[in-house]
């Protein structure tokens, strides 16, 4: 009996040391890890998400492609004459005006056989003048039968001959004008000037090259389509809504617009593609002759498209999906239709209708049907609920007896008494 009472006796110890270390450890936790513990032992809240609302807007009908541009006036500048260059009076890669002197070849042969065909020609015009005057003298002579017919004839054919003579030398004085013009070249279209492959002092032939100038303002791009896309390229290109920009950068704002101007006649059977250009305004030259540019025609413009961001639509063996929320906050998977993509933006045709939430970013953990939060949202309640929790301990602290040094002053008055 007496064993029994003091295994009785260390029972209740053990059991009042045990209720005294969890009171302890209890009181000890930091309420992090209280929390943590919490946390643990219950299921956990819904994944936080960012997402966007799909909108409609107007949106263009489009057709990209890559062009290149082209001068619409392209003079390769060659000699004419041969000589030695003796001035350059521009210098390589710039701006000309139609007429303006570019270069000066030695001129000294050309005028020498321009003034000396000028002097053949004031030669003829003398022996000219006599011929007819004697012409003049035989012909009443003639009448009163004073001379033969056939000495008169003479006179006739002499003068006529002289009339021909005069218009030869003027021609071989127009000749030598020109080839003395042909030393001085002249720029014959306005444009911008390339490289000079020949410098003062060196001796050009005629048809050598010196420059290049190209028309800069306006300026061809041409570019390449489907034939499939024809027939809408050709439905609306009397619309004046119809319009083609051109973008060094696919995603970039256009530095150009014009309008289209040109339709192959011939489909090109290698590639099945149609070559079409445009004219657009250069005044900037903010493209240049040979270079690479993105093209978009601009077909028409849809009032009400459905848009969402590029980041919003996924790619899948099926096609194209989004992660879309229903009213319920859980994710389903949400087949798309794309119909084209402008920019940062996706033109959604089939699948997803204005209003609907779609995810932007999506998690790693993110499977379809689970509860998601959309971020920012609860944070506003947060804030206004701390407001209304910082007020009512300012009313609970007003209510509150004072505590104040006349209260304490007041109190030990009494107790004297």
């Amino acid at each position: 009996m007496k064993r029994f009472g003091m295994i009785l006796v260390f029972l209740v110890v053990g059991a009042a040391l045990a209720g005294g270390y969890w009171y302890w450890k209890a009181e000890t936790d930091t309420p992090a890890e209280a929390k943590a513990k919490g946390k643990g032992k219950g299921r956990g809240g819904p994944l936080t998400v960012k997402a966007t609302k799909a909108v409609t807007k107007p949106m263009p009908v489009v057709v990209d492609a890559v062009g290149t541009v082209e001068a619409e006036h392209s003079v390769q500048m060659r000699a004419q004459v041969s000589g030695v260059l003796e001035t350059i009076h521009f210098r390589e890669g710039d701006r000309v005006k139609p007429g303006q002197v570019l270069f000066e070849i030695d001129s000294r042969t050309y005028k020498a056989q321009y003034e000396q065909a000028q002097a053949a020609l004031a030669r003829t015009r003398a022996q000219l003048e006599n011929a007819k005057a004697q012409q003049d003298r035989l012909e009443p002579l003639l009448k009163r039968e004073f001379i033969t017919r056939q000495e008169y004839d003479v006179a006739v054919t002499s003068t006529r001959t002289l009339e021909a003579t005069v218009k030869a030398d003027l021609a071989a004085v127009e000749q030598a004008r020109i080839q003395l013009e042909f030393t001085r070249l002249r720029a014959p279209i306005g444009g911008r000037t390339g490289a000079v492959t020949v410098r003062p002092g060196n001796l050009v032939n005629a048809n050598a090259a010196l420059v290049t100038i190209n028309s800069m303002d306006p300026i061809l791009v041409s570019f390449s389509i489907p034939e499939r896309q024809l027939d809408d390229v050709r439905r609306y290109e009397r619309d004046r809504d119809m319009k083609i920009e051109i973008l060094p950068d696919r995603n970039g704002p256009p530095v150009a617009e014009g309008k289209l101007v040109f339709i192959d006649n011939t489909v090109t059977p290698q590639t099945g593609t149609v070559i079409l250009k445009t004219r657009v305004p250069n005044g900037k030259e903010v493209i240049w002759p040979g270079q690479f540019v993105n093209v978009r025609v601009v077909l028409t413009v849809e009032t009400e498209a459905v848009v969402l961001p590029d980041a919003a639509v996924q790619p899948g063996q099926d096609g194209s999906f989004v992660y879309l929320i229903d009213e319920e906050g859980r994710v389903k998977v949400q087949p798309v239709t794309v119909s084209r993509q402008i920019g940062n933006e996706v033109v959604i045709a089939k699948g997803v209708k204005a209003g609907d939430q779609v995810i932007t970013e999506i998690p790693q953990t993110l499977q379809p049907g689970a509860r998601v939060q959309i971020a920012g949202e609860g944070q506003g309640k947060g804030e206004k609920g701390k407001g209304k929790g910082k007020e009512k301990d300012k009313e609970k602290d007003k209510d509150a007896p004072r505590t104040d040094g006349k209260a304490e002053a007041k109190t030990a008055g009494k107790g004297g008494l």
